[in-house]
């Protein structure tokens, strides 16, 4: 779980420090702010240590590796076309990154320079790996694109950033012979949510199974159904237990407010259960969803962080707080409550 995130003259931002809940963290803002990058930086950092984690044997973490490591991912999941790219612009030669996790006792700070292309200088190192595998899910549902979608990834030259690959592959993984209690019920109200549960048939392709037979292929599926879906088979695997942690950028997008409501529970419910999930949105809806949800007796106890960006005289600054109304101003809702107020006068008239 992440703990806090430190950043200077990384991309849109100039000087920031953020500190997360170990529940619920919502990150709003206009486009082009830089909500994607707070995800995709915590995610390349604890997904790396956790890849490296596996593969040196649970050694301890030596700086060389971790270097090697970070780079790899953040070029990987940025997707620039040089490291160096990723330092603020104007005003930036170097940019330093410090981020600490919860349970891992993993804390590590590196920097870039605008000139480098493929190198991370890493100045504190980890004492242990991350020991959990973090999830990322992109704007769009990736039960469709599935099928043979790894072995394309590996062998041919895609126009996709590597969280898309990352999360193919926990999809894939088998399911969990026994299910934890607060997995088992979270499954459940998922199933009544999609009126059926997920199944994935041995020739690689993703179903809806519904009471009665009915087995409809994913394309079929309304895309909030393939989205709680993607929910169900990560816990049903796993990944989304109890200390593990969850980034998903705009899980409002392409739904209509019905399927918003239920993702919006579902991630209640993964907080509730344990999981840290961290959300970038610009929905209005979503975030008053979110705001009810907190204060309901199902998900009390439930701890909420809010981030608001916006563009400053110096970059990008973010007013934080624990809950929505200590976060000001929120300029990516403005236009959504300007436009209700013009739909109210032109009903008037």
């Amino acid at each position: 779980m992440l703990r806090s995130l430190r950043m200077t003259n990384f991309t849109a931002f100039r000087d920031v420090r953020l500190q997360f809940a170990n529940g619920l963290n919502v990150i709003v803002g206009e486009n082009g702010l830089g909500k994607t990058h707070l995800l995709k930086l915590p995610y390349s950092v604890a997904a790396a240590s956790a890849e490296a984690g596996r593969r040196q044997d649970a050694r301890k973490p030596t700086n060389s590796v971790l270097r090697k490591k970070l780079a790899e991912k953040m070029r990987n999941v940025f997707r620039p076309e040089s490291l160096g790219h990723l330092t603020r612009r104007p005003g930036g030669h170097r940019c330093n990154v410090a981020l600490e996790f919860i349970d891992a006792s993993m804390s590590v700070d590196f920097g870039l320079t605008s000139w480098s292309r493929s190198e991370v200088s890493v100045g504190r190192g980890a004492k242990a790996w991350c020991d959990r595998t973090p999830v990322f899910l992109p704007t769009r549902e990736l039960l469709t694109i599935y099928p043979g979608f790894v072995s394309l990834y590996g062998t041919h030259s895609l126009e996709f950033d590597e969280t898309w690959r990352d999360t193919c592959l926990l999809l894939g993984a088998p399911t969990l012979k026994e299910r934890r209690v607060g997995s088992a019920h979270l499954l459940d109200l998922l199933k009544d949510q999609m009126d059926g549960q997920l199944v994935l048939d041995a020739n690689g392709r993703f179903y809806l199974d519904q009471p009665g037979s009915n087995r409809f292929e994913m394309p079929l599926v309304a895309e909030g159904w393939r989205k709680l879906g993607m929910l169900a088979r990560l816990i049903s695997t796993g990944h989304l237990s109890e200390k593990g942690c969850l980034f998903w950028d705009e899980p409002e997008a392409n739904l209509n407010p019905k399927l918003v409501r239920n993702v919006a529970r579902a991630i209640f419910g993964l907080c509730k259960s344990g999981v840290q999930v961290v959300v970038a949105t610009h929905s209005l809806f979503l975030l008053r969803e979110f705001d009810m949800l907190r204060s309901s007796d199902d998900f009390h106890g439930v701890k909420c962080r809010y981030f608001a960006l916006r563009r400053g005289d110096d970059g990008v600054e973010v007013s934080q707080g624990n809950m929505v109304d200590d976060v000001e101003p929120l300029l990516a809702l403005d236009e959504e409550l300007e436009q209700s107020n013009r739909f109210l006068e032109s009903r008037a008239q």
